[in-house]
């Protein structure tokens, strides 16, 4: 295995082994033929035609062999004659196919597409109900505790999807990410959804890229998105996977190789004869869990394993259409890639990422040694499989098979044992074919169809808070404290694979690929490799119904929210800039090290605020380490001296009508896209956000908010700034290209100025001015119509 920082010609002839299938239609192109992208809706058709036709402009004036992503993210081109297209450099205005939005961040991306006045979306849309779910005792149970305690929540989803035009997928549906594999996602399309594993589509070929709300607002409005050009960072995959190996290694290596910003601004795309190893849900595994590493989306070429999954969930029709486009849904020979990993599979070993950072990778072979040298906690409380990056079939098949040799052998699961289907259709299908059974004999609890512990909803009874421990998941973030609010505990990574292998050994200190274990008789076995079907050989059982499609007329649909409720807050708009500079600011609070999105706006509890933008705004930056005193939520007031909250601090702040900074470090915002992490430092009266650098969505999220994303131009700056200093900000020099000037006034001492770098293009700073993208939209609104 091999990382090469160079432009490396991809060959893919051996990648991609498709029959050419022409079809039948009028015109005789096999393009003309109209297929809808889902068996949920009608009249939203699947357009190869048109990017066909948007390549063949770009490609004659690029006149240069593309890489597969470039194929996608070029052919959904708003102005494909017109564009400057430079990877890595510029903006692109793009159309995507469809918007998927998480009931956490659909409440606040349907409210602001409430104030922008318009009747219906735009573009085909969907509303998944998943993020709320508290996982307590079981599924059944708490989905129905759920559904009484979010009723209000619901029922404005509901209605508001029904008023305007979107699908709504109700509690119970499964996580977002599985539903829109199994419904939604098309080889070669475009998909922007609220949620950073959006991503998790690449395993149908699908460019799906992970947003905030405000973002996903612009498109149901029928506005183009706006990208950064991505980079395409290769990964070529050879050899084939056998044993204990899965998909999951594969990009638990790649994290170990990248770290979690070196996919930064880049699309990760897979090729090479390895790829044909691998199912579609394997492939939407890794796609899922390259949001980890800050990638902009990964993507895999249409292959024969994408057709059987199209098939098998009652799409062959796409299936024969993608096959007609086969030539756009794959790399030319010859693209180069900005960079080129290189992973042969049958040299890959099973990995364990974590704990604290999903980064940190380290292969079987030397997994002991590094428990045992870390002193990390040896014993395993819990072990958890499921979630949006591997419920598949072949997941719980797998999973399943070991568990069933475990019982075979007379033993159950030591640890505690939590399994999470990803949709109520995997659910059903796994009822019915026999592996939900083994998972409750091997000593299992089943939880709902939702993403529940891996997001924080997890009401964890076993282990006091505070408590060191650990506990192994096959999520994909394992953030301080993201799964049970405990930043004693340390969480890993891995596939469902191992988790339930060391469940069974109920220790670290285990190595399935070598170490026995003891029977009930007190003889010693090992653990057979699991096995597992790719696709159920009965098809699948879809389950209940958990879908509400839009009425023909919603003109007597009527959505609620009322003035009193503590979870639901209409929103008003935001101050524009006043166009002067802004003098003697006070720092907020100087963050010391990572400041994840779950720093700034943890999850958890605070996810029943996430439609009120003014009560989950106590819960800003309560996460984030104080540089001052290495404490979090505890700040000095530059006006009492008195230490407080980060979120009191900041009303004290506001209600002075003096606005503030935050300094950062590197990667600043990485993690969900959650953009009430930009919106709740510019409802406090924020006004800038500086650091060493930043993640993509949250940097995306805050320009759209109104706020100023800045970066030193020496990152050395930032250990010069003490957290008890005054800054200038000279906003007037905000212009594209520029740099800003950031003028620090020390308490002792004399002021010195530093450079601050940006990437605002023109469109966005009309944002700033304007107070925010959605301002932006209502004032050109108002200007076309008068």
């Amino acid at each position: 295995m091999m990382s090469r920082q160079i432009p490396r010609a991809s060959k893919l002839a051996s990648g991609l082994r498709l029959k050419q299938r022409g079809m039948a239609t009028v015109t005789g192109n096999p393009l003309d033929k109209k297929v809808e992208m889902a068996n949920t809706e009608k009249g939203n058709y699947i357009n190869y035609k048109k990017m066909s036709e948007n390549l063949d402009i770009v490609r004659a004036r690029l006149n240069r062999p593309l890489t597969y992503a470039e194929k996608i993210v070029y052919s959904h081109l708003d102005d494909p004659h017109g564009q400057e297209i430079e990877r890595g450099k510029s903006y692109l205005k793009l159309r995507p196919d469809r918007v998927a939005c998480q009931d956490a961040t659909a409440q606040m991306a349907i409210l602001q597409f409430m104030s922008a006045g318009l009747p219906k979306v735009a573009t085909p849309s969907t509303v998944h109900c998943d993020h709320l779910i508290e996982a307590q005792v079981g599924g059944d149970k708490d989905l129905a505790r759920a559904e009484e305690i979010n009723k209000e929540v619901y029922d404005f989803l509901s209605s508001a999807c029904a008023k305007y035009g979107l699908g709504f997928w109700r509690p119970g549906s499964g996580i977002i990410h599985q539903i829109i594999l199994e419904n939604y996602a098309f080889p070669g399309g475009l998909l922007i959804g609220t949620d950073s594993h959006t991503p998790n589509g690449g395993g149908l070929g699908m460019c799906a890229i992970g947003v905030g709300g405000a973002d996903a607002v612009d498109v149901m409005a029928g506005l183009p998105w706006e990208l950064k050009a991505p980079k395409v960072i290769g990964v070529k995959l050879t050899g084939e996977m056998s044993g204990w190996t899965s998909a999951k290694d594969i990009i638990l290596k790649v994290a170990g190789i990248l770290t979690v910003k070196g996919g930064t601004g880049a699309i990760v795309e897979y090729h090479g004869p390895g790829v044909d190893t691998l199912s579609a849900t394997g492939m939407g595994t890794i796609c899922n869990m390259g949001a980890e590493i800050g990638a902009t989306t990964s993507v895999f070429p249409f292959n024969e394993s994408m057709y059987k999954y199209l098939q098998a969930t009652k799409r062959q029709e796409i299936g024969d259409f993608a096959r007609s486009y086969q030539n756009g849904l794959q790399a030319d020979q010859g693209a180069e890639f900005d960079q080129l990993i290189e992973i042969n599979l049958s040299e890959l070993e099973p990995h364990i990422n974590g704990p604290f950072t999903p980064d940190l990778a380290t292969p079987i072979s030397k997994w002991k040694e590094t428990v045992k040298r870390e002193g990390w906690p040896s014993d395993l409380k819990v072990g958890l499989i499921g979630s949006c990056t591997n419920s598949s079939y072949e997941d719980m098949s797998r999973s399943a098979s070991i568990a069933r040799d475990a019982l075979n052998h007379g033993i159950k699961s030591k640890s505690i044992y939590t399994v999470t289907p990803g949709s109520e259709q995997i659910r059903a299908t796994i009822a019915r074919d026999g592996q939900l059974k083994t998972f409750e004999e091997f000593g299992g609890v089943v939880l709902a169809n939702a993403c529940g512990p891996c997001i924080g909803q997890w009401d964890r009874k076993d282990v006091p808070k505070g408590t060191a421990n650990s506990i192994m998941s096959s999520y994909n973030r394992n953030f301080t404290g993201r799964n049970d609010a405990n930043p004693a505990t340390h969480a890993f990574v891995t596939s469902p694979d191992l988790v339930t292998a060391f469940s069974v050994a109920g220790t670290l200190d285990f190595n399935p690929l070598t170490d026995s274990l003891k029977d009930k008789d007190g003889k010693e076995f090992k653990l057979a490799a699991p096995t597992g079907a790719g696709l159920p050989d009965r098809g699948y059982d879809p389950g209940r119904n958990t879908y509400q499609a839009p009425p023909e007329d919603a003109s007597a649909v009527s959505v609620m929210v009322s003035p009193t409720s503590d979870r639901l807050q209409l929103l008003s708009p935001f101050e524009p800039w006043d166009g002067k500079d802004a003098i003697d600011l006070p720092i907020l609070i100087k963050c010391l090290g990572k400041t994840t999105t779950d720093h700034i706006s943890m999850a958890g509890p605070w996810l029943k605020y996430r439609g009120h933008l003014d009560n989950i705004s106590n819960n800003m930056l309560i996460g984030a380490t104080n540089a001052e005193n290495g404490e979090a939520n505890k700040v000095k007031n530059a006006f009492t001296g008195k230490y407080d909250a980060v979120p009191a601090t900041a009303r004290d702040y506001k209600a002075r009508g003096v606005k503030w900074v935050v300094i950062g470090d590197w990667n600043y915002g990485e993690g969900s896209s959650r953009e009430h992490a930009a919106l709740e430092p510019r409802h406090l009266g924020g006004l800038a956000i500086i650091t060493r650098s930043f993640a993509r969505i949250h940097e995306t999220n805050l320009k759209k908010q109104g706020m100023l994303p800045l970066t030193f131009s020496n990152p050395a700056d930032y250990d010069k700034i003490n957290p008890s200093d005054k800054v200038d900000l000279l906003c007037t020099e905000l212009a594209v290209g520029k740099p800003m000037t950031l003028r620090v006034k020390p308490q002792n001492g004399p002021a010195w100025d530093c450079k601050l770098t940006h990437t605002f293009n023109e469109g966005q700073i009309e944002w700033f001015k304007n107070g925010s993208a959605l301002n932006t939209m209502a004032k050109k609104a108002a200007e076309k119509s008068a």
